[in-house]
């Protein structure tokens, strides 16, 4: 079967080369694969910026597909259901993070698409506690898009809690961003979503799928905005999903005090100089959210049953796995809001 394997570490090193199909055994569940997003987290290793350890790997952790066989310690999953998975392939099932089901703080954690062949290929495969049935009203696409929603629901709705009301400024006009201002607009707030001057075709798409404010912050004064939104107070929470640190740091002073300050985003660097004085001044909850666990898939499920995210607005280009390279071209173009490979 054809997949785009990461070869070796450094940039690019991406190829498409003819791998053995995988064999199913215990609990694991191979699934023929619908489509595959590109994620933030491929184009960092396409770039070599992240020190990937399993190499080669199949890339790919966004996906949807349909079961095509099971093993024999597979209980609940059958045969032709549609489904979508968590990346989460292997853990210690030991560590008091895997028994509070937070697999994505486990120390021994194995990932699909990074440590385990991904879903950049026809077939790939999964533990059965990872897979989740969709709703029949889901289609294919729109649940490839399940893996970074889960990140969004964990962020909004288990790292902090947004509330009928609340005023959240969300910074990064991304596929993160964009899905993440849905995700609090569901939850009842009225979303801020920033970015700089080159995002405005993104930050005008916010505005279609009825995100509340946009501001270009090159061009606009964000302080300005924001404390004409909340009567001078600064917004209940912010969301960090740009991983660009004067954005952050220009963010801190507009959230209210005692509010809750959430860094989804990632840092190019380990070591940043925050704005610890606001923190600490204002008394702000300064947050980290890493990924998802199993709960936020439920969430996310939910949200894409109900119609809440407009996933045909934000998946504007599908390639096939043989034109991978100009998928992953194309989402470092950054022209397009997601990109999927269909296999």
């Amino acid at each position: 079967m054809l997949s785009v394997v990461k070869t070796k570490a450094g940039y690019d090193n991406l190829e498409i080369l003819e791998l053995e199909e995988p064999k199913v055994y215990g609990d694991k569940v191979k699934i023929a694969v619908g489509f595959t997003g590109i994620c933030g987290s491929d184009i960092h290793t396409f770039k070599g910026e992240y020190n990937s350890k399993n190499l080669p790997v199949t890339l790919g952790h966004e996906f949807s597909g349909r079961v095509v066989e099971v093993g024999e310690d597979v209980k609940n999953i059958r045969v032709g259901d549609r489904v979508t998975s968590e990346t989460t392939f292997e853990t210690c099932g030991e560590c008091i993070y895997c028994q509070s089901k937070d697999y994505n703080l486990c120390g021994k954690r194995k990932g699909i698409g990074t440590q385990i062949n991904g879903s950049m290929a026809k077939y790939v495969l999964s533990r059965e506690e990872s897979c989740h049935l969709l709703p029949d009203k889901v289609s294919l696409e729109a649940a490839s898009l399940t893996e970074p929603l889960a990140c969004c629901t964990h962020a909004v709705m288990e790292k902090t809690s947004v509330k009928d009301g609340d005023v959240v400024l969300v910074i990064g006009p991304g596929p993160i961003g964009l899905l993440l201002s849905q995700v609090a607009k569901a939850n009842g707030a009225k979303v801020i979503l920033t970015g700089i001057t080159k995002d405005m075709p993104r930050l005008n798409l916010a505005k279609e799928i009825g995100i509340d404010i946009i501001v270009d912050s090159l061009k606009e004064n964000l302080e300005e905005i924001v404390l004409r939104e909340t009567n001078g107070y600064g917004v209940d929470k912010a969301f960090d999903c740009s991983g660009v640190l004067v954005a952050v740091n220009s963010a801190l002073p507009l959230v209210k005090k005692k509010g809750d300050f959430v860094q989804v985003g990632l840092f190019a660097e380990k070591y940043k100089a925050l704005d610890q004085e606001s923190i600490i001044q204002r008394e702000l909850r300064y947050i980290g959210s890493r990924s998802q666990k199993p709960s936020s898939w439920l969430l996310a499920l939910e949200l894409l049953s109900q119609g809440k995210i407009a996933t045909d607005k934000m998946i504007t280009k599908i390639f096939s796995i043989e034109e991978a390279r100009q998928a992953f071209e194309t989402v470092m173009a950054g022209e397009e809001i997601k990109v999927l490979i269909k296999s």
